[in-house]
């Protein structure tokens, strides 16, 4: 296993049980307890963890995995909802996109669809996020357009007064939202206030709303709101989310679209 596979295994390990110890994560990845300690010396020093006596915890109460390492969890639900909320897309129409690992799936679902190969443009897309707009730039078809501001690492988006200034100046058919959490009650949230308060502008830029979340983000709350549910048209995730949690979420006034396996 790579250094880069271990540490992302470890990064995953980590989020999802809050504290792992050397010996249970070398066992885990079939490696020595020395290269583990060896990794969780360096993560800690790029403050991606907190080294402890005999083991590691996550960074802060408000922890957030940077995006290159969150690209395999849950990815088959992701490119399923990704799917789906293309499908509500038509051509010709200007969709913004925020940053995240489901809204990055959208980007790859767009383009590829056969009806936007062609189009002048057969989409336009306003994002704050830089590697979505990478991926997409190499499409002639699509009109890209990019915020501005200042770059966020752990999200890859562009955030702070520079994006306030282009997005103000648009309008928009649909935004698409990637989230941390969504709410029935509390609505979408964020990790950062910088990045909920572009999210929450293009929303309010826009003709519709969608978020994309699968079924872990759903009835989970966050530091910063991005908006509430009323104002979210439709919730696009995976058949993981119960009948229960669909209907409060109906009962808000969202349409949900549910992706089976």
């Amino acid at each position: 296993m790579s250094r880069d596979a271990r540490w992302k295994a470890l990064l995953e390990l980590l989020v999802e049980r809050g504290r792992l110890d050397v010996e249970e994560a070398a066992a885990q990845l079939a490696v020595s307890a020395a290269t583990i300690r060896r990794d969780f010396d360096q993560l800690a020093e790029q403050q991606m963890l907190v080294r402890t006596r005999g083991g590691a915890v996550v960074h802060g109460v408000s922890y957030e995995l940077p995006l290159r390492y969150k690209t395999a969890r849950h990815a088959s639900e992701k490119q399923r909802i990704a799917k789906a909320v293309a499908d509500l897309i038509a051509p010709g129409e200007a969709v913004g996109l925020t940053g995240g690992t489901t809204t990055t799936e959208v980007a790859r679902a767009l383009a590829v669809r056969p009806d936007l190969a062609t189009g002048s443009p057969a989409l336009t897309v306003v994002t704050n996020a830089l590697n979505i707009a990478n991926e997409l730039a190499v499409r002639p078809q699509f009109k890209i357009v990019v915020t501005g501001g200042v770059a966020r690492p752990q999200s890859y988006e562009l955030i702070g007064p520079l994006a306030d200034g282009v997005l103000g100046q648009i309008t928009i058919d649909v935004a698409v939202l990637g989230v941390v959490a969504f709410d029935a009650t509390h609505g979408a949230a964020a990790h950062d206030e910088a990045e909920a308060a572009i999210n929450r502008l293009l929303c309010e830029r826009a003709g519709r709303v969608i978020v994309a979340a699968d079924s872990s983000k759903l009835g989970q709350r966050a530091f910063a709101r991005i908006c509430s549910a009323e104002a979210v048209d439709t919730l696009v995730t995976d058949a993981g989310a119960g009948p229960e949690t669909v209907r409060v979420f109906e009962e808000a006034g969202v349409r949900v679209l549910t992706c089976d396996g």
